[in-house]
């Protein structure tokens, strides 16, 4: 009979904490999540998660890495139907609607409320999670400055920061409700801001 293999074992470990975090932020507010929980409810001991993470907050980070392993390899990318104002609308009324769901809308606040304590933490999502994703945004809204649909000198990191601002701010402080009518009136009122411009709109601007 073959020895089991400890690399096999170590990720079938990992993954029962991960999933096990998941499953405790569907019965038990953040704050009240403890290392020794999860290690109970994921069938290993303490020290196991502790030699892996150094907090419940990278272990939740974590926890979010793998649901996004199901692309692995895969860069993420916005559709191009060439259409600018159907493609936002369609990516963003489909971020509310994960951001609403239930499994995933508790833990989500609470990766975001540790990010802004743990200059580490940010680091790493910045690093693993936000950059690629705003490298995809940068590069729908460059095909649409080829296609005319944007000004040629928008600042495309400051365009995504008010197309996907508004959304997470709303969502994060739950200021109001994120419906597909309010993306819609926020991807037009966005996109105005940003067509091209004629030389006499750039004239009068630089007159007043």
């Amino acid at each position: 009979m073959s020895n089991p293999d400890p690399a096999r074992r170590n990720e079938a470990s990992r993954r029962a904490v991960l999933s096990a975090t998941f499953d405790l932020l569907q019965e038990v507010p953040y704050a009240r999540l403890s290392i020794e929980g999860i290690a109970t409810r994921a069938g290993v001991g303490k020290q196991t998660i502790y030699r892996w993470w150094p907090s419940k907050a990278a272990v939740l980070f974590d926890a979010f890495l793998l649901l996004s392993e199901g692309d692995a390899g895969e860069l993420p990318a916005l559709p191009d139907t060439g259409d600018l104002r159907a493609d936002l609308t369609h990516v963003l009324q489909a971020t509310i609607v994960e951001l609403n769901e239930s499994r995933l809308a508790e833990p989500m606040r609470a990766l975001a409320t540790e990010i802004t304590h743990d200059a580490v933490l940010a680091a790493a999502y910045h690093e693993r999670l936000d950059a690629p994703l705003r490298q995809a945004k940068r590069q729908r809204l460059r095909s649409a400055q080829r296609a005319g649909e944007l000004d040629d000198d928008l600042d495309l990191d400051v365009a995504i920061d008010l197309i996907w601002g508004p959304v997470l701010s709303r969502w994060l402080q739950r200021s109001g409700p994120l419906t597909d009518e309010y993306i819609e009136r926020l991807v037009a009122m966005a996109l105005e801001g940003m067509r091209p411009r004629s030389r006499s709109e750039v004239g009068g601007a630089s007159r007043r």
